[in-house]
């Protein structure tokens, strides 16, 4: 009998056990819908540059077109920016920019690409991973700052005229460990004002025109770039170095008539800059200075020759938290004197300038900018062989981000 009543024991036991087993099985995640894999942000900025203005003829075409005689008031950026994690080692970015002119264009509020990339992760956590696509070139802290953290209203002339918007068409290769990335990352979302994660080391070929523009010959430029964030008590800094080699096709829809060139209008395309960042806790300092030669205008002979630039800025900054608001006062002063290849005839500048600004953000959807700038430049070409500007003005800015 009791053997009997074991054997059924055993019996109900195994029939339970089967029952219950396949709830214990762990099923497969459901695949992600096609609108989980992406995200969407954006910024959009507003801008009046005329106010205590002395000058209407001081003008800069790359910091921002509505300076000067009949500047209004101006949509500067309108950026939407779709981005995502298709896969465990597939990243994407697309940027458009919705407030673009068109260089010789009386249009604007023009729809332009700005990024339009992917990464592939080389490894599991993307500590080596591969960009390619249009997006911005590894030189310069400024250049890579996004425009929707930078404090003064545009980058400084020294190092922006490395490359019209920052941007072109390429490959390039990033390295950083997994802990560095995540400070890169950091710095941005703590309100540092970082430049975002462009590895400890980057090294890259592109085209050379610069965004949205055919490459022009069958040359690749070059460009490589070192630098790591470094914790030093309460203090963080971050030392760069970088440089890039190629040349560069001055186009011809950017030439006057009558204006001397090579016949293949060709010209070496080098630089080297060096940058130190104390990001402000609370105070803060960023510097960068660069070096090179390119294609520059020469009001003596009427010619683009290859000439040698240099220039840079020194920015001081600080961090004022109240309540829910942040503060952030800062004076830039900056120098350049070079070409700027991408403008009519590889224009010819010297730039002297100082700003006195302060940004205030009440809200982390809101900011307000108040920028002084005292400005001395000269900027020629075939056109205006003599051409020397000095003036003051008041410029604002109001940012929305979303």
């Amino acid at each position: 009998m009791k053997k009997l009543l074991f054997a059924l024991l055993l019996l109900v036991t195994q029939a339970q056990a089967q029952v219950q087993a396949p709830d214990t099985v762990p099923q497969p995640a459901a695949p992600r819908k096609w609108f989980e894999t992406f995200a969407i942000r954006g910024y959009a900025q507003a801008r009046y540059n005329r106010l205590l203005e002395t000058n209407p003829d001081l003008s800069c075409e790359q910091c921002d077109r509505s300076w000067g005689n009949n500047g209004g008031i101006s949509l500067r950026r309108i950026r939407l920016i779709f981005f995502g994690q298709l896969h465990e080692r597939i990243y994407f970015y697309i940027q458009p920019d919705f407030a673009s002119t068109i260089s010789g264009s009386t249009s604007l509020n023009v729809g332009q690409i700005r990024d339009a990339y992917f990464d592939l992760g080389l490894d599991k956590a993307s500590r080596f991973r591969l960009r390619v696509g249009q997006s911005k070139i590894p030189f310069g802290f400024e250049n890579m700052q996004s425009s929707q953290n930078r404090l003064p209203l545009d980058r400084s002339d020294g190092i922006n005229s490395s490359f019209s918007n920052e941007r072109d068409l390429g490959a390039f290769f990033y390295w950083a460990p997994t802990a560095v990335r995540k400070r890169f990352g950091q710095l941005v979302k703590d309100g540092l004002k970082g430049s975002g994660d462009y590895g400890v080391v980057g090294i890259g070929v592109f085209n050379g025109q610069t965004a949205n523009r055919p490459d022009l010959n069958n040359q690749r430029h070059v460009v490589a770039r070192v630098s790591y964030p470094l914790a030093l008590g309460q203090q963080l800094i971050e030392p760069s170095l970088q440089a890039y080699t190629g040349r560069y096709v001055v186009a011809r829809d950017q030439l006057s008539t009558g204006v001397k060139h090579r016949s293949d209008l060709s010209y070496p395309d080098q630089r080297l800059a060096a940058t130190f960042v104390l990001y402000p806790q609370p105070f803060g300092v960023q510097a960068e200075y660069n070096v090179g030669r390119g294609p520059e205008f020469n009001p003596r002979t009427d010619s683009i020759e290859t000439q040698s630039l240099h220039g840079g800025y020194l920015l001081l900054n600080y961090r004022v938290r109240y309540q829910q608001q942040q503060f952030f006062p800062f004076v830039r002063a900056q120098y350049y004197d070079g070409g700027k290849k991408h403008e009519r005839d590889a224009r010819s500048y010297t730039v002297r300038e100082a700003e006195l600004g302060m940004e205030w953000q009440p809200l982390p959807s809101f900011e307000l900018v108040a920028m002084y700038t005292f400005s001395s430049r000269r900027f020629e070409d075939f056109q205006r062989p003599t051409n020397q500007q000095r003036g003051n003005l008041l410029r604002l800015q109001a940012q929305i981000n979303f």
